[in-house]
């Protein structure tokens, strides 16, 4: 008896939502029913690969660049040159795809906004279609959104001066529960990727722009390959050119950073260039040099700064790679949330964003992150003195940096150790962020930071490092070891000043004390979890 013939479509298992029919049409989920098919059992053959390279991490620690692929990074190639669209990417605002961030990052000055699906975005399915409606809404010029709490009306500058859009979807270890395809949850990546670019590609090329994508997470230049495959496959099934799609490669994992070129190769066609990525870069190394002993124990998260030595030749060969192959380098994030009410504070920060920034712009970056909109006018400053008229310096070379393969792991090279107060501020940043995520904010303002999920996963990864390396502190004059116990102690007393802070009945209506639970749950299991959202994705509503 012969196989039952596969659904034609996928199954949406959720409750309805407004306007969703004119996400999911029935068009549209027959093309991801199409990536899925084709593409997700090279996903899951990949994802099984990543446990396969840790495990060898952790038995030798050491990488190194491969030996099979010389042959790419000694030969002569460039990746396709930028569209025009892309040509000048100074300053880049990142965000999720809610209707006024939607329309607030468009206008913020910004040459490009990362609209983001992935860390700045929890994904409730009203997240992922309405995030979906409002990017199709804003290219048709039908956005706007009146803020109910002030009444202030929020609508779109004129189109020459609105950003241009690099979509982020999901990673490719993140599945979709709400759509069903053969009977199992589709990738995050592809339904993100496949709703947008179905939706959209066409109407960005009306616009002179076309459909550029931000791709997170990814491990090796085997994962570029893959994405690369879906780019082709899906340009021929809507019609268009090849190579009018873009991607910028997050390089945010310690295994990606020894194969960059390699990364810009297999996408050569629809490269536009790679981004340094501070806070998963940091987790990634913590998560695969866990068992690495005393000399890969990172201190204070805010301790490690761009300029520490291990960091330093992460991101000068990143500028070298990008511009060697002709593609753009694009610098970190600037996190911080301007204070209405504190004119210090913000001067002191803003001189800290503005060192950041002229630092990126001397080293050769192209461009860089900012958070906050206030913040555009202070990174775009930092780089219009480096580059005047230029769009970007991709020809600067960089052919005086030279990076070992021992340089980007040298973590024992920083003097900074952990300290008791680094634990407390993982425990106060990491409860209150998975709180928000769980209630469905991806981008939450936390002391004064613009933190996403990539925070909560190095806050997490540093507690359960400092535990399983047994790292002392000095606390109080006295010599305290990081424990399961003191980080138990420290989390109540953060759930018990946040229940004081925010009275019975708020405490009550958040998810405080899930929140609590789940981050105890990752920092202190023996079995370290890959992910913070693979957990978490199971507790979140909606």
């Amino acid at each position: 008896m012969s196989a039952p013939a596969p659904s034609p479509l996928a199954i949406v298992d959720a409750e309805p939502l407004p306007r969703q029919d004119e996400v999911l049409t029935e068009a549209a989920l027959a093309f991801v029913t199409e990536l899925q098919r084709r593409f997700g059992p090279r996903r899951a053959e990949l994802l099984a690969r990543r446990s396969e390279r840790r495990a060898e991490i952790a038995r030798t620690s050491h990488l190194d660049f491969l030996p099979d692929t010389a042959q790419v990074r000694e030969g002569e190639w460039k990746v396709a040159p930028a569209p025009a669209a892309l040509l000048d990417r100074r300053v880049e605002i990142t965000g999720p795809t809610d209707r006024k961030m939607t329309i607030n990052a468009l206008n913020s000055g910004a040459k490009v906004w990362l609209a983001d699906f992935e860390d700045a975005s929890a994904p409730t399915w009203e997240n992922v279609v309405l995030g979906q409606l409002n990017l199709i809404d804003a290219y048709e010029r039908r956005i706007d959104f009146t803020d109910a709490r002030t009444g202030k009306a929020y609508a779109l500058k004129p189109a020459d001066r609105l950003a241009t859009v690099v979509m982020r979807p999901r990673g490719w270890h993140l599945e979709e529960r709400h759509l069903l395809i053969d009977g199992s949850p589709a990738s995050g990546s592809l339904v993100d990727f496949g709703l947008y670019f179905f939706h959209n590609a066409q109407r960005l090329i009306d616009l002179g722009k076309g459909p550029y994508f931000y791709l997170p997470k990814t491990e090796s230049h085997l994962e570029a390959r893959l994405w690369n495959e879906v780019f082709v496959f899906a340009q021929d099934y809507v019609g268009i050119p090849q190579g009018t799609v873009r991607a910028t490669v997050l390089i945010e994992t310690i295994t990606a950073a020894y194969e960059m070129e390699e990364i810009l190769y297999e996408l050569r066609d629809h490269a536009a260039g790679l981004n340094a990525g501070r806070w998963d870069y940091l987790f990634s190394i913590v998560k695969n040099f866990r068992d690495g002993g005393e000399k890969f124990v990172l201190p204070d998260r805010n301790a490690v700064t761009m300029t520490a030595p291990f960091m330093r030749a992460y991101t000068e060969l990143l500028v070298r790679t990008c511009h060697k192959r002709g593609a753009h380098a694009i610098g970190g994030m600037a996190a911080f949330i301007p204070s209405r009410k504190d004119a210090e504070v913000n001067k002191v920060a803003f001189e800290k964003v503005k060192a950041d920034k002229d630092r990126e712009a001397g080293d050769g970056f192209d461009g860089s992150w900012v958070a906050h909109p206030d913040l555009v006018p202070i990174a775009m400053a930092s780089f219009d003195a480096v580059l005047g008229e230029k769009p970007n310096q991709k020809d600067r070379l960089r052919e005086d940096v030279s990076v070992a393969p021992g340089d980007l792991i040298a973590i024992d090279s920083l003097d900074a150790k952990p300290t008791y107060e680094g634990l407390r501020n993982a425990v106060q940043v990491g409860i209150r962020y998975i709180e928000a995520w769980l209630r469905g904010l991806g981008a939450v303002a936390i002391f004064g930071l613009m933190e996403d999920a990539a925070t909560a996963e190095i806050s997490r990864s540093q507690i359960w490092q400092w535990i399983n390396a047994g790292v002392v502190f000095e606390h109080d004059g006295e010599q305290v070891r990081a424990t399961a116990e003191l980080t138990r102690a420290i989390a109540a007393e953060e759930l018990a000043a946040i229940r004081a802070e925010a009275g019975e009945e708020a405490f009550a209506d958040g998810k405080w004390q899930q929140a609590h639970d789940l981050l105890l749950k990752v920092s202190l299991d023996a079995d370290y979890a890959d992910f913070l959202t693979l957990p978490a994705y199971d507790q979140l509503v909606g």
